[in-house]
């Protein structure tokens, strides 16, 4: 959707920088230090702000827990008790309990973050009561259930830690076994017995900020998500007590913010209160009318890719500072918005005749947590509301060292295995880099961005395509990337220096990525369910069918390639492709979104998908990145008020996991 985007997690580079990136390897994640070198740039009143800030960051992470399943907090604590309490537990079980629990630190649950599929503990329940004994009897508490035995807990956590039946999907974008997308979910947004014929007509007041459940009548209602305001009579609901500690934060951090930020916060607190959409816009207006201060925040409920139906707004926190020697590429982008949406390849009626309040920033993040990290995108576009968008403007951003993390860490190996010949392998290695900035950046400040909506079908798109709306969004938002990058225009900006070459490396890597290797990621199965790996392959699967003559698949010794032959031909049907997905999202066209999803996004070639495992299984790569960020240390005054803060590193994943959850001290 508009705000946190992973328009790609393969790329990689090589560089003489040698700080130690990569930290370990866990089963295919690989764990990847980030590095914040400006931090020290900064003001001491603005570090000593970045501390409350990440405070507050790290305060909602079990919100996010508890959003992606029910049983989230338990087998959180239940692996952290017995990694903490470990004398007793036979060597073996200790390190398949390790392994499990940073999965469950990488995918802030039991599922993957892209497959969206379940993973589960690989020891039997007797070994776990075992484990569970032992580590009792060394002080642990694994069960937040007070007095409850070894074997009731594992009875009671057993179907999820171990049948990978049960719950197999946080969120399902098709039918399970007879159940709606709703019901075949884990996700917690939705309480028992709700189905989605059930929400059709019901009218959601917190419509991102509250689980649905079913009356004692039978009828439905909301529980917002909110701290509540006793004062104007608003009761907490959901979600109050880590509401609590954000908010306890973020009124710490509002004497160091500056003016326009401390707007933006009090705004942000007022919403935590109330859970009403009013203030969450007030807040948004706010947020993207601070384009100055170096510091800045997320801390919200924002996208809602875990939500089946698209609507839901998963938590996430995210501080960071603008890194301005990396900000010119983005910024001429920006500057250049309104030529970028009069040149769009799409009817002329969807375009916006005046682009306003585009602000493009390069930043460098201390923390992510929630539904932003440790997997993390590597651009940003907020805020989501599409009346904000049109009236206020938006905030792009690349997290510039989250790009260069990634790049540093990377393995050179697996772009070899996939390029056709010598001579697409020198252009990758050449551009690959650059370019692949530039597609990021433009997907976010211009896609995200452009296009309006038709009279009948005002305000926000997603109310028409409801559930295909997240993957037809990120299809557009990346089909606007690839027209331009091959546009002579940012010949003429300065930004690329030979836009033929560079278009056509740019357009070979997103088809290995789109139509190749992604397919590592889903190892089961036949569908694709995460929206940007649908709309990934949606868009190579459609070129490849619309035009042969500008992609096609190549087998050589029992290898699969896809290969581009015309630069120009592609950038058409990327064009002809764009105009089409413009208008379905513009005149809220559900019946056509679905039909180009399901027919190009969803179903893939299991055998393709095989031959791509056994290819990378031979290369011993990871297939994703998980990333552990900068510690901060407050430094305090003789009162106790925090006056600057000490950046350092934490050595390991899960160093960084036990000193968040407060079971480890620093």
């Amino acid at each position: 959707m508009l705000g946190v985007c992973a328009l790609a997690s393969c790329r990689s580079t090589t560089g003489g920088d040698s700080k130690p990136y990569l930290l370990e390897r866990v089963d295919d994640a690989a764990v990847v230090r980030v590095y914040a070198d400006g931090f020290e740039r900064l003001e001491p009143r603005e570090r000593a702000l970045c501390w409350h800030l990440y405070q507050a960051a790290v305060a909602g992470r079990p919100i996010y827990y508890q959003q992606r399943c029910a049983e989230g907090l338990d087998i959180l604590q239940l692996g952290e008790e017995l990694l903490t309490h470990s004398d007793g537990i036979d060597a073996a079980s200790l390190a398949e309990l390790r392994r499990y629990t940073k999965l469950v630190w990488i995918h802030s649950s039991p599922y993957h973050n892209t497959t969206a599929r379940k993973f589960c503990l690989a020891l039997s329940p007797t070994q776990l009561v075992r484990a569970i004994e032992a580590a009792t009897r060394s002080g642990a508490k694994p069960s937040r259930i007070e007095g409850e035995s070894a074997s009731a807990l594992v009875a009671r956590l057993g179907p999820m830690l171990f049948d990978p039946a049960y719950k197999p999907m946080v969120t399902a974008k098709s039918t399970v076994n007879g159940l709606d997308i709703v019901q075949a979910s884990a996700a917690t947004f939705y309480g028992p017995g709700v189905s989605l014929r059930r929400l059709e007509g019901f009218e959601e007041r917190y419509a991102l900020n509250s689980t649905v459940v079913t009356r004692n009548d039978g009828g439905l209602e909301e529980r917002p998500w909110r701290l509540g305001l006793p004062a104007e009579g608003i009761p907490a609901g959901l979600y109050a007590e880590e509401i609590g500690a954000i908010v306890a934060h973020l009124e710490a951090a509002l004497p160091l913010a500056s003016e326009p930020m401390r707007r933006a916060l009090e705004a942000q607190i007022r919403f935590y209160r109330t859970g009403e959409r009013v203030d969450r816009v007030a807040y948004d207006v706010a947020w993207v009318a601070d384009t100055a201060s170096p510091v800045d925040t997320v801390n919200s409920f924002v996208e809602v890719y875990v939500d089946p139906r698209g609507v839901k707004g998963a938590w996430e926190g995210i501080v960071s500072y603008e890194d301005p020697k990396k900000a010119a590429q983005i910024k001429a982008i920006a500057a250049n918005a309104q030529w970028f949406e009069d040149h769009m390849p799409y009817a002329p009626e969807f375009r916006k005749p005046d682009v306003v309040g585009i602000s493009a920033r390069s930043i460098d993040v201390i923390v992510e947590t929630g539904d932003s990290g440790p997997i993390t995108p590597i651009g940003i576009n907020l805020p989501n509301d599409p009346w904000v968008r049109e009236h206020h403007g938006s905030k792009s951003v690349s997290l510039a060292n989250v790009i260069e993390a990634q790049d540093r860490s990377a393995s050179p190996r697996a772009r070899a295995e996939f390029v056709w010949d010598a001579a697409e392998l020198a252009r990758a290695e050449r551009w690959q880099a650059h370019v692949w900035d530039m597609l990021v950046n433009m997907h976010e400040v211009i896609g995200h961005a452009s296009g309006r909506q038709s009279p009948e079908r005002s305000g926000d798109a997603a109310q028409w395509i409801r559930e295909f709306y997240s993957t037809l969004e990120e299809t557009r938002a990346d089909l606007v990337a690839l027209w331009f990058i091959a546009d002579p225009k940012l010949q003429e900006l300065g930004l690329i220096d030979d836009v033929g070459e560079a278009s056509l490396a740019c357009y070979e890597q997103y088809v290995r990525n789109g139509g190749l290797q992604q397919l590592r990621r889903v190892p089961e199965g036949d569908a694709l369910e995460e929206d940007h790996m649908r709309n990934r392959q949606l868009v190579v699967r459609w070129i490849e069918e619309r035009d042969p003559s500008a992609l096609r698949r190549v087998v050589r010794d029992g290898k699969t390639y896809l290969r581009v032959l015309d630069v120009s031909r592609f950038r058409a049907a990327c064009g002809e492709l764009l105009a089409l997905v413009q208008k379905l999202k513009s005149t809220g066209d559900y019946e056509g979104a679905k039909g180009l999803i399901e027919g190009y996004g969803v179903r893939f070639e299991p055998k393709l998908r095989d031959e791509v495992v056994a290819r990378y299984a031979q290369l011993d790569v990871p297939a994703y990145s998980a990333f552990v960020f900068p510690r901060l240390d407050a430094i305090r005054d003789a009162k106790g008020t925090v006056v600057d803060a000490r950046l350092s590193y934490p050595a390991s994943l899960e160093e960084q996991m036990l000193e968040w959850s407060g079971r480890r001290a620093r």
